[in-house]
């Protein structure tokens, strides 16, 4: 029985190895080295690391990445220039899905012209951290105009445990602002991250043992009450106006020049071709603009392009980033926006 069961113990451990050697042979997405290497509350790629990313079981769209000088996903460093644009956001700015010259930032520069444009992306953030990023680009940079590419769960995402948070963040039950910095990883996580075959499972296939194990837990438990859905639920407009006051008085010294904000729109709901209004997007497109922001509504744009085209905006059905041909219709709007001034 003990020899038996050392067998397949064995043979278990020689296929995970067999496999591990097959998947660093395959193009699956490597470790991409992330922290506060910049900046104690932003975070960011390894300045100069190189990494990999590809997509789904199949391996899709295998892409090479290199970090910029400051860690950010761009083809220039970034140095200081009052001239410049910095463009913030999170993976919409980052955008590792696209290659070289898709991206927004790319597509951006190549509308704006000899301005240089500092794609400042940082995946699983929000509208605090990207004040952060906004004081961080004016005091090391000297950078005065600023886009904001806001998806549309940057507001509620500012609460403290929502998982889109690098630093600043709002008490769920006080509203009380604090810091939730990420924890280092530990030295087995740090080893454990450099394993082809987990990035394979884990990231490829979205296995996650543990998400099992809750879900079986809790698998006769009554399902959300789905009021409790949508991108601004349970949220009042005293909310939005709170977290929006916050982020315009933390960027106010710094803002010297424009700021323009982009804010994404319901593309499922506009690939169906329903109009349906959105009162709590509507409030937070107004009171952006009553606090000073140059507001691009992507809804209009977004729509007119799907209904003359027939052709949606998202990298895949299973990736509802921008493709390039949504972020060409965007940085040509940011760039009349910039123009006009």
């Amino acid at each position: 029985m003990v020899r038996n069961a050392a067998l397949v113990l064995l043979g278990a451990l020689a296929c995970v190895l067999g496999l591990e050697l097959l998947f660093h042979v395959l193009p699956v997405s490597t470790y991409t080295d992330t922290g506060y290497h910049v900046d104690p509350k932003i975070v960011t790629y390894r300045p100069r690391h190189e990494f990999r990313v590809s997509w789904g079981w199949n391996l899709e769209g295998p892409i090479r990445h290199r970090a910029n000088n400051l860690g950010f996903l761009s083809e220039k460093d970034f140095v200081p220039d009052p001239n410049a644009i910095a463009l913030v956001g999170d993976s919409f700015v980052d955008a590792s899905m696209l290659g070289p010259g898709d991206r927004i930032g790319d597509q951006l520069q190549r509308a704006v012209g000899t301005r240089p444009v500092y794609a400042m992306g940082g995946p699983g953030s929000s509208l605090l951290d990207y004040a952060e990023r906004i004081r961080f680009a004016s005091e090391k940079l000297g950078v005065r105009d600023f886009v904001v590419v806001m998806e549309m769960g940057d507001i509620k995402q500012v609460y403290c445990g929502s998982g889109n948070i690098h630093g600043p963040c709002l008490d769920r039950k006080s509203g009380e602002p604090r810091v939730e910095t990420q924890p280092p990883p530990s030295t087995l996580k740090l080893v454990l991250r450099h394993s082809a075959f987990l990035q394979y499972m884990l990231g490829h296939l979205r296995f996650d043992p543990m998400a099992r194990l809750r879900k079986a837990v809790t698998f006769n438990e009554p399902p959300a009450n789905p009021a409790a859905r949508g991108y601004f639920a349970g949220m009042t407009t005293a909310d939005m106006d709170r977290i929006l006051a916050i982020f315009f008085e933390r960027t106010a010294p710094f803002r010297k020049g424009q700021l323009v904000m982009v804010v994404d729109s319901n593309r499922v709901a506009i690939n169906r071709g329903e109009t349906a209004a959105d009162p709590m997007r509507d409030h937070l497109i107004e009171q952006a603009r009553a606090l000073g922001a140059e507001v691009i509504d992507t809804a209009p744009v977004f729509r007119k392009h799907v209904e003359s085209t027939g052709l949606h905006l998202e990298v895949s059905p299973h990736d509802t980033h921008w493709n390039p041909l949504a972020t060409r219709l965007v940085a040509d709007a940011v760039a009349s926006s910039l123009s006009a001034r």
